[in-house]
């Protein structure tokens, strides 16, 4: 099972391997007794971009007590950042490195980049917070093949410092994200959390193995509960340029060629991102509240339903009320055929299946686009 992969895991023990990673009869923590029930604080991480963006407003209307951060780097549209940070209530013209911002409607920013230790460890003792949800990476998986060591000090040292400082200021409830990219190019359909996995098709897959790996050591050394949470091609208003939905739309509605890679031959498991922050929101309540509750290291978070590329492009299609120009090409390296969520972990465990249908979604997004680029809304 792990012959192939001794690059990647030769320095890890073996036995935490199978057993945090890929053993998941046994419950990875018991911890009934150390819950407490007031109001939580919890560090937000990556909170200008996509996910952290919209995760904030769900939490912070759950009543918890958001510190949330972000480095606001330009892996793309600096203004995209701040119009997201400006939505959730946060005056953008105060921001500064170090600095410590509140939002209209409450929470709070401050921008910090998580291979700054110092800065990060000052946080973590300042604030004590009850839980972490680490959402924070450079993310792309084709950046990733032309710039690895960004994605090292990010996506590695990032996580390490996360990890070391939820140890030394004993927080034992950490969720993190990973990425449905770690089971790269694998034939078992579904893909399943049980499913063992050495073939990451690309840097920043390899970045969240890496971290999951990473997580198993701090539970199986020090007593942390860190959960992964991989996440399946998450779409819907407020994304990033990087992505497919919102490429696509763009080279649509201004009449300029789309790449298709594989030429169409591909399907995804598309994921609005209410479900996704749905599925996290109730994690993180069911760990923080319910002291009878042990639950998985890892969880799939994906719709489910894998849909043809082509197939999505003729949704966006429709939606626009506009043709798309093809621009046919072959497998790109870093990409993989197909993904396909099994969430029946995240259906037991939290009574919860992402149910968006793709062509909601797709009009949520385009009419998102439409108002937020100032173009005619077309349907």
């Amino acid at each position: 099972m792990i012959e192939g992969c001794t690059f990647f895991y030769s320095f890890f023990p073996i036995a935490i391997l199978r057993k945090n990673i890929i053993n998941r009869d046994r419950p990875f923590y018991e911890f009934s007794h150390l819950y407490k029930t007031e109001m939580k604080k919890i560090l937000l991480t990556g909170v200008a971009g996509f996910i952290g963006y919209h995760l904030f407003q769900r939490l912070r209307n759950e009543n918890f007590e958001i510190v949330s951060l972000d480095n606001l780097n330009n892996y793309y549209d600096i203004n995209l950042k701040l119009s997201r940070l400006a939505k959730a209530g946060f005056n953008v013209k105060k921001i500064a490195c170090g600095r410590m911002i509140e939002a209209n409607g409450g929470g709070r920013f401050i921008q910090l980049d998580l291979d700054d230790s110092a800065a990060i460890s000052d946080l973590f003792h300042n604030e004590k917070f009850d839980a972490v949800c680490h959402l924070a990476a450079q993310a792309g998986v084709r950046f990733s093949i032309e710039n690895p060591a960004l994605y090292v000090k990010s996506n590695i040292n990032g996580f390490i410092n996360i990890l070391e400082e939820c140890r030394k200021n004993h927080i034992k409830n950490l969720l993190f994200a990973s990425s449905s990219s770690v089971y790269g190019n694998t034939q078992h359909l579904p893909f399943s959390e049980n499913d063992p996995l050495c073939s990451p098709a690309s840097i920043y897959a390899a970045t969240k193995l890496n971290n999951e790996i990473m997580a198993a050591c701090y539970r199986e050394f020090y007593g942390l509960r860190p959960i992964g949470l991989r996440f399946f091609t998450v779409y819907g208003p407020w994304g990033r340029p990087d992505m497919a939905i919102f490429k696509f739309t763009d080279a649509i509605l201004n009449g300029h060629p789309i790449d298709v890679y594989n030429f169409g031959n591909m399907q995804r498991d598309f994921t609005y991102i209410d479900d996704i922050v749905e599925g996290i929101t109730r994690i993180i309540k069911k760990v923080l509240t319910d002291n009878r509750f042990c639950a998985r290291n890892i969880y799939n978070i994906g719709n489910g339903q894998p849909v043809g590329l082509m197939d999505f492009i003729r949704i966006i299609e429709k939606t626009t009320g506009k043709k798309a120009i093809l621009n046919l090409l072959p497998l790109q390296p870093g990409d993989v055929y197909q993904t396909w969520a099994d969430t029946e972990n995240l259906q037991n465990d939290f009574g919860f299946k992402p149910e968006t249908s793709l062509k909601k979604g797709v009009e949520n997004f385009v009419s998102w686009y439409m108002q937020f680029y100032n173009k005619n809304q077309v349907f």
